[in-house]
């Protein structure tokens, strides 16, 4: 393991400085703009709205009124429908909306927006209320920031606006919107108890089926506090004093790299992008923390926990890869998934034979070009009749995706691995890479695919009454 560090180590480091121009040419103030840079388009937000983004950066703080501007249907970030776990508070899986019907468009929302507020802020004292702006009260003009400095008066408690409606543009965009508004509202507007010279803050980490429980002990062991987590299992206070960390990781998250770079520009916080899918990836994670903060002893036990921790993972993995070897997987994710998930099922010892690029940026497709080589068979849109055909073409027996393509692998008879925000397995840190070896170990093996992919009893006694060929998923024929 320790020998195939270096792919690993550089897509950490690299997040330093490619991220870093990423983050400041995609600013709304900048005169020059990268290709990676998101634009929006007619359309681009049927993947994913800006409020939907903003939702899913800013939902998981757990302590938090999250209340939905707009009309019933919007309100899609409530209990379930994300895997994002709290050790405490779980006001963040209610669901609140202010309901807008034709009513409150004709004659404006802003009158029910302030009921509900005082509402929610009465009935539930939570630390805040983030409130959400949506398409409708977008496009009638409500004043969501005028409603929201108003009701904090009069409930002497944070209410703050997190103007990202749908029509802004993608999914990423609302994720910058999100941060954008914890950097203008809340950071800098308290002050830790106390400061150390490890304090870090980990961005864009969402603790997706408890993940970051599988990071947090390794930080411990080297004596690295986690000031703030933006932001799963956070609470509102932490994000108030985001600004006092010594260093900040981006977590697998490119489109929060605009809060890192503002936390860096107002307050002097460095920052680096990493990944803790894999064992090299976590490694390398690790050694950013000790690099970023310039603490020799920190490096040196860094490399201490490296070592006997990839130790440790090798013997435990050995049978898995020795089971493993010779599956082949098709990736179909996006974005840093694209890339990060791709070092992940490599360490079990499984061969990735094509990814998907979809809302990836070019420095996402260098990066799955360094670990995959420079003929890697990138997937820009994967309907299930194309990705079918990759998987029999390539010969792969495991697909790895988002819960929505779980029944175009049914369709092929072909393993599926959940690899989406709704999953209930974490596979961050060591312990996760472990858990993702068992678990594709437990699906490849299982005996149904054997008896699937035979040919139907009734075909090899009636081979001319077959009117469907058994080859081609069932669906998709024709």
């Amino acid at each position: 393991m320790t020998g195939q560090g270096s792919p690993g180590r550089t897509s950490a480091r690299m997040g330093s400085s490619a991220g870093r121009a990423d983050a400041e040419s995609c600013s709304s103030g900048s005169a020059s703009r990268r290709p990676s840079c998101p634009v929006p388009n007619p359309g681009a937000a049927s993947g994913g709205c800006a409020y939907d983004g903003s939702a899913i950066t800013l939902v998981p703080v757990a302590d938090v009124a999250h209340l939905v501007h707009g009309p019933i249907g919007c309100v899609g970030n409530s209990w379930e429908t994300r895997g994002s776990l709290s050790s405490g508070p779980t006001l963040h899986q209610r669901a609140f909306t202010t309901s807008m019907g034709e009513h409150d468009v004709i004659f404006g929302g802003e009158g029910r927006l302030r009921e509900a507020i005082l509402d929610i802020g009465r009935r539930f004292r939570p630390a805040a209320v983030f409130v959400y702006l949506t398409c409708v009260p977008g496009l009638i003009g409500d004043d969501v920031e005028a409603v929201c400095r108003q009701a904090a008066d009069d409930l002497g408690l944070p209410v703050v606006p997190v103007l990202a409606a749908g029509f802004a543009g993608t999914k990423n965009a609302g994720n910058r919107l999100g941060g954008s508004a914890l950097v203008t509202h809340v950071i800098g507007t308290a002050e830790p108890a106390y400061t150390t010279p490890y304090d870090v803050n980990l961005i864009g980490e969402y603790n997706i089926a408890g993940e970051l429980w599988q990071v947090l002990p390794l930080l411990d062991r080297l004596g690295i506090r986690v000031l703030s987590r933006v932001s799963g299992d956070a609470r509102y206070a932490e994000l108030t004093w985001a600004h006092r960390a010594k260093a900040s990781m981006v977590v697998c998250s490119r489109a929060l790299l605009s809060l890192a770079a503002d936390l860096e520009a107002r307050h002097g916080v460095p920052w680096f992008e990493g990944s803790f899918y894999g064992v090299r990836a976590t490694s390398d994670s690790l050694r950013g923390f000790a690099e970023v903060l310039g603490d020799p002893e920190l490096a040196e036990r860094t490399e201490k926990l490296v070592a006997e921790e990839e130790a440790r993972v090798a013997a435990r993995l050995a049978p898995y890869r020795q089971r493993l070897a010779g599956v082949r997987a098709v990736l179909y994710t996006g974005g840093v998934k694209s890339w990060s998930m791709v070092a992940a099922l490599q360490d079990t010892g499984i061969e990735v034979v094509a990814t998907g690029t979809t809302k990836s940026t070019p420095d996402d497709v260098s990066r799955i070009r360094g670990l995959l080589g420079a003929d890697a068979q990138l997937i820009e849109e994967g309907n299930p009749r194309d990705l079918l055909r990759i998987v029999r073409e390539s010969g792969a027996t495991l697909l790895a995706a988002g819960g929505r393509n779980m029944y175009t692998a049914m369709k092929g008879r072909v393993a599926f691995l959940d690899v989406n925000q709704e999953r209930h397995q974490a596979y961050a840190g060591y312990d996760g890479v472990l858990t993702l070896a068992a678990e594709i170990d437990r699906i490849v093996s299982s005996p149904v695919f054997d008896r699937v992919r035979q040919p139907a009893p009734w075909a090899a006694r009636h081979p001319a009454e077959t009117l469907v060929d058994l080859r081609v998923p069932v669906g998709l024929a024709g």
